[in-house]
């Protein structure tokens, strides 16, 4: 992993939020988003394991070992499927729909929180890599 350069490391958390727009843009299907609303649906927990995968990949990829790698991908997944959970739940109670601000709101909070993971992911690889801060 000392391959991992500050340069790696911005290009890592870059291909986590490109990995991030292929699974809640081409790969989540409807069925996956209508599920999220109800807790440990199947199509729920699989939008939230291929965020997982992607994570695995990405990370193996760029050179993370396999079990910091896998640890992270699962943490990943577990708080991605909680981050949506709950913002379908708050927008589902609210009856917030694309019509209302609050929605949109509530939307990029949620994608906010998604992306900040990346970060918080990044930031545990940065004793790795020999980077000080």
């Amino acid at each position: 992993m000392s391959s991992l350069t500050p340069l790696g490391l911005l290009f890592l958390v870059f291909l986590l939020q490109f990995k991030h727009f292929i699974c809640d843009g081409p790969l989540q299907t409807i069925g996956m988003v209508w599920a999220k609303r109800i807790y440990g649906k199947p199509l729920g927990l699989a939008h939230a394991g291929l965020h997982g995968l992607g994570s695995l990949i990405v990370m193996l990829a760029m050179g993370v070992p396999w079990g910091l790698s896998a640890g992270m991908a699962l943490a990943e997944a577990l708080l991605h499927y909680h981050i949506d959970f709950a913002k379908e739940n708050i927008v589902r109670k609210a009856d917030w729909t694309v019509k209302d601000a609050y929605f949109w709101w509530a939307l990029s909070f949620d994608q906010a929180l998604h992306h900040a993971t990346y970060l918080v992911m990044a930031a545990i690889l940065i004793p790795k890599t020999g980077l000080t801060g």
